[in-house]
């Protein structure tokens, strides 16, 4: 019994580890946005099965590229205390040329199953989600310059526009401007995570904004792009969007602009974190507004 136990435990970390790679919390915030796109897009409506096959999509093309960015930066993991814990870091996964065929298989998948079941434009979009995630903002970007995270960005932009494109690949404003919102969204967030572990970056060599122009003045360029994310945000009312969709987008964007405002008053670990988690409550409900005023 206490082998079996043993092996119990085992698998169970080996399982921990695998789901751990793909970074499957992030596949669902980029699923939830494609389906965000989803929802404020007129036209046909899509089966279940449709549905499931565009979450599913996204998913999938998400996961692999998070598994792709692990597989590509195990050596930078190593140097930062942050990801030490990665499995291809402490050896739970092998890294071996092995994964590369998986995940290149996975991005097929997701990108046959949108063209069958939705089209191409879809497919497309699923796609280059992907390819800027794991070949833009990972290969080209993050080891050489501090416009990584910026461009890179572009990542999640791509989600909503597969989302809308399922419904109509005529893409209309609203869902072309909450890809805006995703794009502006990403560079405020990570550089408030980037000032929180700015020993890390640094010792890793990898050049986010605060390693580069120090926090003070990252903290300025926060506080600058929340306002320009939050203009964006409200946009949408300009395009059809309700009370629900504004009043969700100003609670958001306005404590956004505070934690930020905080965070450039007072650069530090704290008002960092404080302000990272602000971003993720502003996003949630930019979409759940969206969501929400559509379907009401």
């Amino acid at each position: 019994m206490a082998t079996t136990a043993v092996r119990d435990q085992a698998g169970g970390g080996k399982l921990r580890a695998v789901l751990g790679l793909f970074k499957l919390r992030i596949g669902f915030v980029i699923t939830f946005t494609a389906l965000a796109g989803l929802a404020v897009t007129p036209g046909a409506a899509l089966s279940a099965w449709q549905t499931a096959v565009l979450a599913f999509a996204v998913l999938v093309s998400s996961a692999a590229a998070g598994a792709f960015n692990q597989y590509y930066e195990h050596d930078l993991d190593r140097a930062m205390a942050r990801t030490r814990a990665r499995a291809f870091v402490t050896g739970a996964l092998r890294h071996g040329p092995a994964w590369l065929v998986l995940i290149l298989a996975l991005v097929a998948v997701s990108v046959a199953a949108a063209w069958v079941a939705l089209n191409a434009w879809t497919a497309l979009y699923v796609f280059l989600g992907a390819f800027f995630y794991a070949v833009v903002y990972t290969v080209w970007l993050k080891r050489r310059s501090w416009m990584n995270i910026v461009i890179g960005g572009l990542a999640g932009s791509w989600a909503v526009l597969a989302g809308s494109a399922a419904a109509d690949p005529g893409l209309g404003a609203v869902p072309l401007t909450l890809a805006l919102v995703l794009f502006l969204w990403t560079p405020p967030h990570f550089w408030s995570l980037a000032i929180a572990f700015r020993e890390d970056y640094a010792a890793a060599r990898i050049p986010m904004l605060p390693v580069v122009i120090g926090d003070k003045r990252a903290a300025a360029a926060i506080l600058g792009s929340t306002c320009a994310l939050v203009l964006a945000s409200l946009a949408p009312v300009g395009f059809g969007m309700g009370a629900i969709y504004l009043a969700a987008a100003a609670t958001g964007g306005g404590h956004f602009i505070f934690r930020a405002w905080r965070l450039w008053r007072l650069p530090c670990r704290r008002t960092a974190m404080t302000c990272f988690h602000a971003s993720l409550m502003q996003l949630t409900l930019v979409l759940c507004g969206a969501m929400l005023d559509t379907w009401l």
